[in-house]
């Protein structure tokens, strides 16, 4: 009998347990893409279904609040909502979909496949935010990592767990260069995050720039422009999470975020629609203390986990490399390649500025020689470029400086190096021959003038 007394006494403490009763409230404010709510309490990052109609609810995230209420973001669309909509908070933080069974699958900012390829296989639901990692456990950047584009693994060397930025205005290329990486660069696992892009290029970038055997070994996750600027963050967010679950699993993983400007705009329109006052050219400060904690969730793991080397695309407004976007992420990444609209123009792809752009890895990865040769090209390089208008037009006489006629002596050599067509790789080793050679490479023959000929009159 004293079991079973045991048995009851633990079920009856259970019954004078009170049951947590569910508590709905109302929607009573809507301005822009903000939702406020009454009559029911919730934490900030929390979840909430809003039914819009007896068939219809649309999850909402709450984003702020206030003594009246709570304001809240949905993820979707929210035509049909009427005052007085009921709001149900969910229990439990944000959970996505994480395992291996995701390779090959094009999914949204929610984690929900777009492919029409069923549902996901999902190894576990993890937090849509890991824990941070502290610094002093991360692996140092020591090895190199082959990108495929002959100029950047020469002149801007990229360390497997870096964090590099393409910088480029509209239309420049950086899309096409993104791209490129992906065909090319050695990652066992890829994980590609377009965010707030034009839907179109969804498609075209999986069908031409990864193709059937890159999407094998790739997780794509999009949001394009139309979507609410909440989905275009989570999206930005879900990649950078899977990132971090490969990593853990001790795979090298790379993350192409397309693009992080796009990011930064999504947590604008929220900012701004919650309240907060903008500071700089429009962007409110939450904008610029976001930015790191994502770029910062990329790069080596502690020993032995993997890495994340990451690309984020930065779009520069009109050209201008001190907008407030792009001067905030030229800070926080470990180097930028700069596009320049006018090799662009001139045909000249890919339009890498080497004058405007760094690596900051590439003296820990690569050798004594090749650092030196690097530098090399990039004096010789902006020496013509300084006296480019002088040359042009014929004010220059040669032999008034030795540099400079260096200079005009190499630059053919220099072009061809750095162009490079869209379907060519070179490897690592193949880079740096190559600089060793346009660097040796002997001067062209000087042009003998010829004398005019002549023109033979018909003959009757």
């Amino acid at each position: 009998m004293a079991p079973l007394l045991k048995r009851l006494q633990a079920y009856r403490n259970r019954s004078l347990v009170p049951p947590t009763p569910a508590v709905e409230g109302r929607i009573t404010r809507l301005v822009g893409l903000t939702l406020e709510a009454r009559g029911c309490r919730a934490a900030v990052g929390q979840y909430c279904r809003i039914e819009v109609a007896s068939d219809l609810s649309v999850e909402a995230e709450v984003v702020g609040f206030s003594q009246e209420g709570i304001f809240l973001m949905p993820l979707d669309r929210i035509d049909g909502l009427q005052p007085g909509a009921r709001v149900v908070p969910l229990g439990g933080g944000s959970k996505v979909p994480v395992g291996p069974g995701l390779l090959g699958r094009v999914l949204n900012g929610a984690g929900q496949p777009l492919d029409g390829a069923g549902p996901v296989q999902a190894e576990a639901w993890v937090g849509l935010n890991a824990g941070t990692i502290n610094p002093l456990a991360r692996q140092p950047i020591h090895q190199p990592l082959d990108v495929g584009i002959r100029a950047i693994n020469a002149l801007l060397s990229v360390g497997r767990g870096q964090r590099l930025g393409p910088f480029a205005g509209s239309g420049v290329g950086k899309s096409v260069l993104l791209g490129m990486m992906t065909r090319f660069t050695e990652a066992e696992i890829i994980v590609v995050g377009l965010i707030g892009e034009r839907g179109r290029e969804v498609k075209e970038f999986i069908e031409q720039s990864l193709g059937k055997e890159g999407l094998a070994r790739s997780v794509v996750v999009a949001s394009p422009a139309d979507d609410s600027p909440l989905m275009r963050l989570r999206a930005s967010e879900l990649a950078s999470r899977l990132a971090e679950y490969f990593r853990d699993q001790g795979k090298n993983v790379l993350l192409l975020m397309d693009s992080l400007t796009r990011y930064a705009q999504a947590q604008r329109e929220i900012a701004l629609a919650v309240g907060e006052p903008p500071a700089t050219k429009g962007y409110p400060p939450s904008v610029f203390a976001r930015l790191p904690k994502l770029v910062e969730r990329a790069g080596n793991g502690a020993e032995g986990s993997g890495s994340i080397t990451a690309f984020y695309t930065v779009l520069t407004e009109g050209d201008d490399q001190q907008d407030p976007i792009a001067d905030a992420a030229r800070a926080i990444l470990d180097g930028h390649v700069v596009l320049s609209r006018q090799l662009a123009e001139e045909g000249h792809y890919p339009a890498i500025d080497v004058e405007a752009s760094i690596s900051r890895a590439m003296p820990h990865v690569v050798n004594p020689q090749h650092l030196t040769q690097a530098q090399q090209f990039k004096q010789v390089y902006s020496r013509y470029l300084q006296n480019r208008d002088l040359i042009s037009v014929g004010a220059y006489v040669q032999g008034s400086d030795p540099e400079i006629d260096r200079a005009v002596e190499r630059m053919p050599h220099f072009r061809a190096f750095l162009q490079q067509g869209l379907n060519e790789s070179f490897d690592f080793s193949e880079s740096y021959q190559g600089l060793h050679q346009v660097l040796s490479a002997p001067p062209p023959p000087p042009r003998t003038a010829q004398p005019p000929q002549r023109p033979v009159p018909p003959q009757r």
